[in-house]
């Protein structure tokens, strides 16, 4: 028996067959990881663009934002429906899509490229979006159609492939690639026998290495020494987990509750002109870059690592309005993500959380307010606190951050009792396949 078994094992790794599929597969990852680091360099590129149009006129942004909006949402619902929003909500509905034929209708490599292009331009446009949701559904979408060249089985594919893609995604994106695998452990999926395997690990390993070759060993948000001591700073862990959790759940009710569908009249106005509705939160959008002085355009990156890096001032209402901005990005209907600003927010509401605290380091209640706010709004706190962990490269606050991350993530359910992707995916695979629609 022993033998015949060794056997087979040697038949499986000799096999011509296999062999083709592990290359496609690591190929495919490969693939995810170059296009993540293109994806990262467009967007910087983006946002200096506007930020430089900007710096000219600040005014500027009320012509821009919604023109380019409006372009955005109208390409968007033409010619790539399926891309609009974040994207991770698609890449979790798909694994729940009956057959290849409708997962194709939001994991193609035309969705993609329209994902990666519509984003660019709604930075261009001013937009407080992000670039790593759309990077899942991207990685989702490359191991989608190389599921298709490799013919796997539908199991391999479903819970194989796109999770792997879209942890790769995940990885790639931030540099951090334990946040890549809790992310398809704890968000993507609900059972671990269907997430911990080979196949999520490798994908996320093998983009990972493809990041780190194109653009080396970097750490998404630089690096932050501060450290909380235990007793009277750790009152900064219960103040920005139930203060975080709170304003994170408030934020996805607004997105949770409009992707329902707006009742009465506002609604019907919505759905019969969302390019209109696009430009008209273009404009919103570009009201508010005024009264932030320009901060809330964009992913938010550099402002949050400017508040950990070098203490740079911001508003004090600069988490507030990044937030508001987001919003409005978000529920026009384009194509972008809510990761990198939803930090940007948590990053804003911890400074103000630290004028309030001046005997816990400012540091760290910023990289607590970033946790607790990110956990109150995905309500996935494992993916929150590793994910800051590694982007902060700060793990002197591992305990303070699991404590803020689960204190965040039990208060946002009081506010917004269903997480955030799972009910956008239950809303996305309830809307008729043949109608496109501009909600998040």
């Amino acid at each position: 028996m022993p033998k015949l078994f060794a056997r087979r094992s040697r038949h499986v790794w000799l096999s011509v067959r296999q062999w083709k599929r592990r290359l496609l597969f690591w190929s495919g990852a490969v693939c995810v990881g170059a296009a993540a680091v293109l994806f990262a360099k467009g967007s910087e590129q983006a946002n200096l663009l506007f930020h430089r149009v900007v710096a000219i006129s600040p005014y500027l942004p009320l012509l821009i934002a919604p023109a380019g909006l409006a372009l955005v949402a109208y390409v968007t619902r033409r010619f790539f429906p399926g891309s609009q929003g974040s994207g991770i909500p698609q890449t979790i509905a798909a694994l729940s899509m009956p057959d290849r034929g409708a997962r194709a209708s939001v994991l193609s490599l035309r969705i993609a490229f329209g994902k990666i292009m519509l984003t660019l331009v709604a930075l261009l446009s001013g937009a407080s979006v992000g670039r790593e949701g759309p990077t899942v559904q991207i990685g989702a979408a490359i191991m989608q159609a190389l599921g298709g060249y490799a013919r796997f089985t539908r199991v391999d594919l479903e819970k194989g492939l796109i999770l792997a893609g879209g942890a790769a995604g995940v990885a790639a994106a931030f540099n951090t690639p334990l946040a890549g695998v809790v992310f398809a452990i704890e968000e993507m999926s609900r059972s671990f026998e269907e997430k911990t395997n080979g196949t999520v690990l490798t994908a996320v390993i093998v983009a990972g290495m493809a990041s780190l070759a194109m653009m080396g060993n970097y750490t998404y948000f630089g690096h932050t020494s501060a450290t909380l001591d235990f007793g009277q700073g750790w009152l900064a862990v219960l103040l920005c987990g139930v203060a975080g959790g709170l304003a994170g759940g408030l934020f996805s009710r607004i997105l949770t509750a409009f992707a329902s569908g707006v009742p009465g009249r506002a609604g019907q106005a919505i759905r019969q002109r969302p390019v209109a509705f696009a430009a008209l939160c273009g404009f919103v959008l570009a009201l508010i870059g005024l009264l932030s002085g320009g901060t809330t355009y964009g992913t938010g990156y550099q402002e949050a690592r400017a508040l950990l890096e070098t203490g740079h001032a911001l508003p004090d209402s600069y988490g507030v309005l990044k937030m508001l901005a987001t919003i409005v990005s978000y529920l026009s209907g384009i194509p972008g993500g809510i990761f990198a600003p939803s930090l940007a927010v948590g990053a804003g509401f911890g400074a103000n959380l630290a004028d309030l605290m001046p005997y816990a380091p400012s540091g760290a209640v910023i990289v607590l307010g970033m946790v607790a706010y990110f956990a109150g709004v995905v309500q996935a706190p494992i993916t929150a606190f590793v994910i800051v962990m590694e982007m902060t490269d700060n793990h002197g606050l591992l305990l303070p951050l699991m404590a803020a991350s689960i204190i965040a993530s039990m208060t946002s359910r009081l506010v917004c009792r269903k997480p955030l992707y799972k009910a956008l995916a239950e809303n996305f695979l309830k809307r008729p396949a043949a109608t496109p629609t501009c909600r998040p």
